[in-house]
């Protein structure tokens, strides 16, 4: 039975994967434009900025997937600004049928006017808060490093110093191509030793050597994207018929997946929707969670990659059930508060929505 977009919208999603500066809403950009006199903005009405956004990403290519960030996060320097941006994140999640969110950032990026890092962080934590109050949608805060910068052991200890201030894990981010994970050992060792969590961009830029080295040389929790995993499965026929050892380290270990469907496609990290290998994931029962990656860049929603899941791998309901549990079960919080929105939040929500489904 397929699902209109109304029905898909009302079922309670978790959110493991999106970049708070790439997730402005457009009119924003501009009202942060005109306040910090910032100039350069491709374009002077809402609309026209996010066709930009859009058109510039989806050219099937990360670096110039990544060009757009430019002007999100030089709107993004105040604390005022970085508040507004998380609450309205929450805002917006929160009316898509979101309960849980995890949103990530690099806070080196938003010190040019001399903003210190615990100023940005507390600045976003703020915006979190208030969307929790005013929403009711529950976050968490991800620290990320830059592949090319030499900050990763400052920023590891920052994710850990707002460990009791909602910061839930860290993270690193960037180009692949050039900057392998293992470049930053020290920092994920040193999340390693503070019993923190990691989740790791890798597999979307670069092959799946950058996913075994997330893994087994920084201690990765989850992997971001993690799309060239497929390199390491033999396929046939739209089946896969053998697993390589790290394909198989990672079902066996539950190492989840933060796929991002329509994203992958416009980075180019997929050819196409159907030519994606969630598909082979989810046969294979890898664990797999759907996740926005950047909505302003890539005009999505959750309830889009949904849609996007259902039309192109024909999944159902209880597959949407399953992919949220999964999602949940992956969660950088603390083990009793994930069985808490599975069993008083998430199932009782899906069987709400499959009940109002079996009265029409």
């Amino acid at each position: 039975m397929k699902l209109d977009r109304g029905v898909l919208k009302r079922l309670p999603k978790v959110l493991l994967h999106e970049h708070l500066d790439g997730v402005l809403r457009p009119k924003t950009v501009i009202e942060l434009a005109r306040s910090a006199k910032y100039g350069q903005l491709p374009a002077k009405d809402p609309e026209g900025l996010a066709g930009w956004f859009h058109q510039g990403a989806n050219q099937g290519s990360l670096p110039k997937y990544l060009e757009g960030f430019a002007h999100t996060i030089a709107v993004m320097q105040t604390e005022e600004a970085l508040e507004r941006v998380a609450y309205e994140q929450a805002e917006d999640l929160s009316r898509d049928g979101v309960v849980y969110f995890e949103t990530r950032f690099a806070p080196i990026f938003h010190t040019r006017q001399g903003l210190s890092h615990q100023q940005v962080v507390s600045a976003v934590l703020r915006g979190l808060e208030r969307g929790r109050k005013d929403f009711g949608i529950s976050s968490g805060l991800i620290v990320c490093a830059m592949r090319n910068m030499d900050v990763s052991l400052e920023m590891a200890e920052l994710a850990v110093d707002f460990r009791e201030r909602g910061v839930v894990g860290f993270d690193l981010a960037g180009e692949e191509g050039g900057f392998p994970p293992k470049k930053h050992v020290e920092a994920f060792h040193y999340i390693q030793r503070q019993n923190f969590n990691i989740t790791i961009h890798a597999g979307e830029g670069f092959g799946k050597e950058s996913i075994w080295q997330a893994i087994q040389y920084c201690g990765a929790h989850r992997i971001g994207h993690g799309t060239r995993l497929i390199d390491d499965i033999a396929v046939a026929d739209g089946k896969a018929v053998k697993l390589g050892d790290l394909a198989q380290y990672v079902l066996d270990k539950r190492i989840p997946l933060e796929i991002c469907l329509i994203s992958n496609v416009h980075t180019g990290a997929a050819r196409s929707l159907a030519e994606h290998p969630f598909k082979i994931f989810y046969q294979e029962k890898f664990r797999v969670t759907l996740n926005t990656d950047n909505r302003l860049m890539s005009d999505t929603t959750m309830t889009q990659e949904f849609e996007a899941a259902q039309d192109t791998f024909g999944l159902s309901l209880e597959d949407f059930e399953k992919i949220t549990i999964n999602a949940m079960k992956s969660a950088f919080l603390p083990y009793d508060r994930r069985c808490d929105f599975i069993y008083s939040v998430i199932k009782p929500g899906y069987a709400k929505v499959r009940g109002s489904l079996a009265t029409k």
